[in-house]
This record gives structure tokens, sequence and C-alpha cells, in this order.
């Protein structure tokens, strides 16, 4: 067991309040929240006991919409519109990628995670075994959904992948999905949908990123992409959907009443002009809201500190009303909401049973003081230098700056260069 004392919690078990209190894990599971009486510290035996010393307990965050292993594109294809960029710059060099490759720019990303207080991520890319191979060996949390593209056929390598990797291990799990509607066929959408109802399971895609993507597929289907996929059978049994940057009062009305979620990738959209998603419109409307990076290559960070901001102030900017989604929402956003958007349900805040997915907050910096109001101080002034440990399933992966994922780090940067050289050589 792990004892976490002299500190302050904030449990996200409802509101946003942050406690002086105390929790314990056994396991992977949080098994005590509170304040013990002299009885139960008596009778408990600790593997462990972590001086808080005043700082911030809290649920990790959950990055929502990611492409871990996109890191080695990082800072290669910037500065372009995203039609171009994606199809003259980052497929061709993905059709490149080998498995050994995805391994090792996956493990550089799941080390700028956890120094992000992020313990999961919902990732969407290729060689998965290579990348699930990644994620155990580093003790990380992933969710999978599928990237595929094309003609109708391919539905059955979807539908593979959802039997094999569903099961394999707790800290893995694998939602159908495809990468879009405009690199899909009709046939290949039909096809997921089918899936969706012979599994009762939700899809996840992206989703409305760009008003090229909406407009082009109107002309096509004479709809939307939500109308589409609603019409389709996707949203049957809901789903998450990724970006939802251009979308009518329909599409949220479809959204909200399939309950599928929307992950919003602000600083992303930013960068590729793709413009600034309705998150105050979905949210009146009831759609959920979670969040999350996109890939290093379109961001080009993996941190969630910088996301949260660029989720409240764009909002208050696209409303001309600075009270447009306030911190507390978006904190909810980027751990809870993200979590249950990736069926992480059991993640989603600090509770006895849930897992001990957690983050530790350092409030004795310059830019957390003074105390008034701590959730918004990591909203609004927050950073990764405030992260002072992160636990996935209980056990702690990072601390006070050293890594514990089983892999020095120097090595893993010494690959991702090495892969990086090998894969601009190879033909």
């Amino acid at each position: 067991m792990i004892r976490f004392k002299n500190g302050k919690v904030l449990t996200l078990d409802g509101g946003c309040t942050v406690e002086d209190s105390e929790v314990w894990t056994d396991g992977d599971k949080i098994s005590f929240v509170g304040t013990p009486t002299d009885e139960q510290l008596k009778d408990t035996v600790f593997d462990r006991e972590i001086d808080l010393d005043g700082d911030l307990l809290m649920p990790s965050f959950k990055n929502a919409h990611t492409h871990s292993a996109m890191t080695f594109l990082r800072s290669y294809a910037d500065d372009l519109p995203l039609q171009e960029w994606l199809f003259n710059r980052v497929f061709p060099m993905e059709a490149k990628l080998t498995g050994r490759d995805v391994y090792w720019f996956t493990k550089l990303a799941i080390l700028e995670y956890l120094t992000s207080g992020v313990t999961a991520s919902f990732d969407m890319y290729f060689e998965l075994d290579d990348y699930v191979k990644a994620n155990l060996e580093s003790g990380f949390r992933s969710v999978m959904c599928d990237a595929v593209s094309g003609e109708r056929d391919r539905a059955a390598e979807v539908e593979q992948r959802y039997l094999k990797y569903n099961g394999i291990d707790p800290l893995i799990s694998f939602r159908l999905g495809f990468h879009a509607e405009y690199t899909a066929t009709y046939g290949l959408i039909e096809e997921i949908g089918a899936l969706a109802e012979k599994y009762k399971a939700p899809v996840c895609t992206h989703n409305s990123e760009t008003a090229r993507e909406v407009n082009e597929c109107i002309e096509r289907y004479g709809m939307t992409p939500n109308k589409l996929f609603d019409t389709l059978g996707l949203y049957k049994y809901g789903g998450t959907q990724f970006h939802c940057v251009h979308l009518t009062n329909e599409d949220m009305g479809i959204l909200a009443r399939r309950g599928v979620y929307a992950v919003s990738c602000p600083a992303s959209n930013l960068k590729l002009a793709s413009g600034i998603a309705p998150i105050t419109d979905m949210l009146a409307k009831g759609v959920q809201v979670g969040l999350g990076t996109d890939g290093p290559a379109s961001n080009n960070a993996l941190d969630m500190f910088r996301e949260m901001y660029l989720m409240s102030v764009l909002q208050k900017y696209r409303n001309d009303d600075a009270a447009s989604l306030p911190a507390d929402e978006v904190l909810k956003a980027a751990c809870s909401v993200s979590a249950k958007a990736m069926g992480l349900d059991n993640c989603d805040c600090i509770a006895v049973g849930k897992q001990a997915d957690l983050t530790v907050i350092d409030l004795k910096q310059p830019n957390m003081q003074p105390l008034h109001n701590i959730p918004k101080n990591i909203v609004y002034s927050g950073s990764k230098q405030n992260v002072k440990l992160t636990m996935c399933a209980g056990k702690v992966l990072y601390e006070n700056g050293s890594f514990f994922i089983g892999e020095d780090t120097k090595r893993i940067y010494a690959k991702c260069n090495e892969h990086c050289r090998k894969l601009e050589a190879r033909d």
C-alpha cells in the first residue's frame, strides 16, 4: 500500500473542491480517501508513505486524442495547411514506418505524457503489436481505436484487431474506428456501422476537423459527416469523435441525442488553421466534451496544460465573453470527461475502488502562488513544471524528474534519432 499524506486532494468526484485529506492506494486501486483514525493507522502497514508537504494530489490527465508514435514527425512538416501537411508530408513518411520505429517513437511520447501528468492516451495509429509492447513495458495505459481507411473489405481488419486487443491486458483496450470520412469509402463506413451493431460498441473517428472536410462530405453524400455516420448506424451505441470544429446545430443535436463524446484539440486546430471548436455551444446542447493534444506532428507538444489554457481562453474569445468555459469545467474535461470518452469509467476521479491513476501538483512554485483558487491556478497559470509525480495503476512512473518505465531515457532519445535518420533514407 502507498499512503499520500499531509497534502491537499482534488477528487473531482462531483465538484471541483480542494480538501485537506489523504489517499491510500492498494495495488492498482484507491483504497482510502479521507482523514484516517488513529486505529486505522495503527492497523495498516504501508509499503511507502509519500509526504505531500502541502502539495496537491489529483486525478491524472487523460489525453483523449493523440497519435503517440508521430513523435518522429515533430517539427518535420510544420507551417502547412492540413490537406497538404497530411497528404504530401505525413502520409508518405508514415508509409515507411516499421513496427520497431513505432515502438521507440511511442516510448518517447510516454516520457512526455508522464511529465504532463498524463496516464492514458486515446491513440489512433499503426503497427499495434509494437505499440502495445511499448505501453506495457512502460506501465502506461492506452485505449486504441482503428485508423483504417480505404475500401469496404478493410473492415475485416478492424474486427480482427477489436477481438485481438480487447482483454489482452488491463492497461490496454481497443475501440472500433476508422481514420476519417474523407479517407474512407461509403462501403467501409457502412461496414463499420455493421460492426457497431454486431458488437453493440461505440465508434471513434476524426470528424469535422476542417470546413473543407465538411463541405466535401456534403458534396458527396448530401449531408454532413455526423448525419452520415448517424444514418449508417455508427452512433447507435455512442462513440467518440475527434476535433468537431465545424458543426451545425443539427450535428450537435445528433451527438447529444446519441451520447457521443466530442474531443477538442485546440492547439492542433490552431496550428493547422482548422478553426475554433464551438465547445460552449456543444455543452449547451448536452454534448460531453473531452480534451486531447492530437499528435506531435501537428501540435507539436503533448502538453495537457497548454490544451486546458487554450480550451478555455479560445471560448472566451469566440463568444466575446470572459465568463465562457470556466476553469473548473476545463479541469473536469481534461481528467474526468476525457476518461469517460475513452471508456475508462474507473479512472475518472479519486474515490475508493477507482484506479490509482494520479498526479501530484507542486503548489510551492511561483506560478501556483498565492493559493486563491487552486483549480484556476492549474488551468490558467499551471504548466508541466508543476508535475512532481505521475502514478498509473498504482505504480509511480515519474517522480521529481526521474522516470521509472524500465528504460533509460538517453537510450530512448538515441534510438528515436537513429530511427528518424533511417526513415528519411528509406525508399
